[in-house]
């Protein structure tokens, strides 16, 4: 019998602004409510969002986790890990964004293998630079989510980015449209995005689950699909997202 290894999932985006980390954050609610052990690892190094949208006091993060590694002080990741709830913890960006170039990438495959030993799932943030530390984080992935919205410019380098796996014959990624950041973005037709970008969408976010109030909710740092309100307000969006979250940790790729 094999030993335990959770699933490793990239959250990405081909340019900012696409509602990465609310979906992210979502999927992680999702998988919390059906009593799975989840980990968020912030890999937005410059910028990281997760622990400040959440209302975390950041004592512990990444840099330190990399440090100690890099020091032979390491002991157990629980030590670096920030509670959200019962089910999920945080891996903080680096507190002060001047300690995001210290951190060595030959190190996260290192954090991803031993995260994947105590959680079922683990959540990756991180940004659409396609650095070392990210392509590390891609090729450790077992799954990566590329969000999108109905936007040329995100389009165009989707559609350079299908171009690039279809040559590397990387096959394990999903394309989201995030149609809940603006309800009027609808110029392109979803026939228009497929033949622009050259591949199936593969799960759509609709614009009935786009939440006019949503900063008072980051005010509050609350997951969306965790608060009772929103369940009920917004049933139709919070059930698209739990099939999401359910199909991308299937085996295989659930569409074509």
């Amino acid at each position: 019998m094999g030993a335990f290894k959770g699933k490793i999932l990239t959250v990405t985006s081909v340019k900012g602004g696409t509602g990465k980390t609310t979906t992210l954050l979502n999927l992680a609610g999702i998988y919390s409510n059906i009593n799975k052990k989840v980990l968020i690892i912030d890999l937005d190094l410059y910028t990281g969002a997760i622990a400040p949208t959440l209302n975390l006091e950041i004592n512990s993060d990444i840099y330190q986790l990399v440090d100690d590694l890099t020091n032979n002080r390491f002991d157990y990741i629980e030590n670096y890990i920030l509670k959200y709830n019962d089910n999920i913890d945080v891996l903080a960006a680096p507190k002060d964004p001047r300690f995001a170039s210290k951190i060595n990438s030959k190190y996260i495959k290192v954090i991803l293998n031993r995260a994947a030993m105590k959680y079922d799932i683990i959540l990756i943030d991180t940004n659409h630079a396609l650095d070392e530390k990210n392509i590390i984080t891609l090729d450790s992935s077992d799954k990566i989510l590329y969000i999108i919205n109905n936007d040329p410019i995100d389009l165009k380098n989707m559609k350079t980015l299908v171009s690039i796996y279809k040559n590397l014959e990387k096959d394990n990624y999903f394309i989201i449209l995030n149609e809940s950041l603006n309800k009027t973005q609808n110029y392109f037709t979803n026939y228009d995005i497929k033949n622009i970008i050259k591949h199936n969408i593969d799960f759509i976010i609709p614009n009935s689950f786009y939440v006019k109030n949503i900063d008072k909710y980051v005010i509050d740092g609350s997951i969306l699909t965790l608060d009772k309100r929103i369940k009920k307000l917004y049933k139709k969006g919070v059930q698209e997202i739990e099939n999401i979250a359910v199909n991308i940790i299937k085996e295989g790729k659930v569409k074509e």
